[in-house]
């Protein structure tokens, strides 16, 4: 956790928290062994390049927290600095809640998380909307995502001012479905194999090798 990280989250309210259940000492050796946020590295490059999805909460004016999925397919999140990354807004629901929002206070916490192997990325950063109308044609085409049928209505770019690998305690390990099938990919390919050995009019194949005590009796 860097300076920067704990310098936003941990207010007087948190502290006095930590305080009161024994954790600030280490928190506030922590950031401080870590220093200040040096922006995004290759490792959070990386996952941010592989996620297919990520939640966004920002503040409405009246107050209130509001927390929206986003999501696309696998690469629609570019990391186009260390700090700053951007991704294609697709046509939703059309309620314009987190647009609206960022309007007014563009301050954003992001949370990333890949439950195939367990790890989470929390950002701090301001996000702004540009119409893909209004926006750079090469920050469009750099984020364009050939095949996808969604219609990209916004251009979303954060700034990111801090990042934060959280514990992957409590995550559950969930698998996509294309996870799913890769894992098992081995297995269906090896059924198929002894499947076709057993097919009527199949050749017999000579067995060579040992034969083990289960396969006798």
């Amino acid at each position: 956790m860097s300076s920067s990280f704990a310098g936003i989250i941990f207010t007087p309210a948190v502290r006095a928290q930590q305080e009161h259940y024994g954790s600030r000492a280490h928190y506030a050796q922590s950031a401080a062994d870590a220093g200040p946020f040096a922006g995004l590295g290759p490792a959070e490059a990386g996952f941010l390049a592989h996620t297919d999805g990520f939640f966004v909460a920002t503040v409405t004016e009246t107050g209130w927290p509001y927390v929206q999925h986003r999501g696309g397919p696998r690469g629609f999140v570019k990391v186009l600095s260390p700090a700053r990354i951007a991704f294609a807004d697709f046509r939703g629901n059309r309620q314009y809640v987190t647009a609206g929002n960022v309007s007014r206070d563009g301050r954003v916490a992001i949370i990333v998380i890949d439950y195939a192997h367990r790890r989470r990325l929390k950002l701090l950063g301001t996000l702004r909307f540009v119409d893909v109308g209004d926006a750079d044609p090469a920050l469009v085409e750099k984020l364009a995502l050939p095949g996808y049928r969604a219609r990209i209505e916004r251009i979303a770019v954060v700034d990111v001012v801090a990042a934060d690998w959280n514990c992957p305690q409590h995550i559950t390990q969930r698998l996509t479905l294309d996870e799913v099938e890769a894992a098992t990919q081995p297995l269906r390919e090896r059924i198929a194999e002894l499947e076709a050995r057993l097919a009527p009019g199949s050749q017999p194949r000579e067995v060579t090798g040992e034969i083990s005590e289960a396969a006798v009796i």
